[in-house]
């Protein structure tokens, strides 16, 4: 093991810009945060980020129990803002069998609405899915009175940037996290 630094962006969005909306496409499903859904939300991060760039960062996101964990942790906290966590279903058409394929989780930090996770199974990306997930976060901090959000972004995650940018997102900062990554 050695230890790699991982350059990372912080992005910020004003909510004096306009936010996107949009709805789910047919056999997806948005759902609100609610207690009893943590382990789904447990699943859909997992399922978003195990064979991702960000495991290098956050080790935790590559495991099954590491997520769960994660997921408690933020629900627990006092500054966890429910109206923005979203999970997103899809049902299977032909099976009607529903499973959890998206996540975001949202905390205040001082007059800050703050994005913990925004992650789609990459099986189910390229269908507007992670706006659509960012879109419903950014309504629940205004709901709250927040001006303001933000997240952190690996520079290497190039699609999620692009996102982020094409949304209304602007660059307010580059920060870099150690980790501990295996044969570095």
């Amino acid at each position: 093991m050695g230890l790699t630094y991982f350059k990372r962006y912080r992005m910020e969005f004003d909510f004096a810009d306009p936010i996107w909306d949009a709805t789910a496409p047919e056999n997806y499903e948005l759902v609100p945060f609610e207690e009893d859904l943590i382990r789904d939300h447990a699943t859909a991060k997992f399922r978003s980020f195990a064979h991702e760039l960000d495991v290098n960062v956050f080790p935790c996101l590559g495991r099954k129990d590491g997520c769960l964990r994660l997921m408690r942790e933020i629900a627990s906290r006092d500054c966890f803002v429910p109206s923005s966590t979203w999970l997103l279903r899809y049902r299977d058409p032909v099976t009607r069998v529903s499973e959890p394929v998206g996540t975001v989780q949202g905390i205040r930090v001082d007059d800050w609405g703050s994005i913990q996770n925004l992650g789609v199974d990459p099986v189910h990306r390229g269908k507007g899915l992670g706006s659509l997930l960012l879109g419903r976060a950014a309504m629940g901090f205004r709901k709250v009175g927040l001006t303001h959000m933000h997240l952190e972004v690996t520079n290497d995650n190039t699609g999620a940037v692009r996102l982020y940018e094409r949304l209304g997102f602007k660059r307010a900062q580059v920060v870099y996290k150690a980790a501990d990554v295996v044969g570095a």
